[in-house]
């Protein structure tokens, strides 16, 4: 078995450098820059490739990660570079966030359990890659949320206290119906 996932894994590299030379013979690109750009991408895909083959979800976080910062990296800084200056951080964040959303697909596919957790930076991460690339009022929006996140913090510490106080009266109140009964059964003997 472990022959057969070394094969798939060979395999696969000889695809991606035959694909990165193959791309190369078409477009005038500078050898050691492109290969240093598309490096975290291809080293992500092997990384989801390797937990696809294996079904292990604990490869595909990273693999995830490093697909979504190579995705960046080549759309910002790579050949087929599809932004800069201004718009260029919000396409980064935009991939990065994909590469979150990469894990969850992923792990709905090919894993037992799927991992949903990893959509919360994913969305975190869009509302941040929208606002770089609306800017304007949204941008406005973002910081005003970026200042007034701690009310969250607060909100949900209210919340916990009035819980722990109704918890409270409710075992109060278990307590006195437990007396109330103990009294009914002295009554009537």
């Amino acid at each position: 078995m472990n022959n057969r996932r070394g094969q798939w894994v060979g395999g696969l590299l000889l695809i991606g450098l035959g694909l990165l030379f193959l791309l190369n013979q078409f477009m005038d690109l500078p050898r050691l820059e492109n290969v240093a750009i598309f490096f975290v991408l291809f080293l992500g895909i092997i990384f989801l490739a390797w937990g696809v083959f294996s079904r292990e979800a604990g490869l595909m976080v990273p693999g995830g990660i490093l697909t979504g910062i190579g995705l960046g990296i080549a759309l910002v800084a790579g050949p087929f570079a599809v932004a800069s200056g201004d718009r260029s951080g919000g396409i980064f964040m935009g991939a990065f966030a994909l590469g979150w959303v990469l894990i969850t697909i992923f792990t709905a596919i090919f894993t037992e359990k799927t991992m949903w957790w990893p959509l919360i930076p994913a969305a975190i991460m869009a509302l941040v890659s929208g606002a770089l690339l609306v800017q304007g009022p949204f941008w406005v929006a973002l910081e005003w949320l970026g200042k007034l996140w701690p009310l969250a913090l607060i909100l949900g510490g209210i919340a916990i206290l009035f819980g722990a106080r109704r918890s409270r009266g409710e075992k109060d109140a278990e307590q006195f119906e437990v007396d109330e009964t103990a009294v009914d059964k002295l009554k009537t003997e």
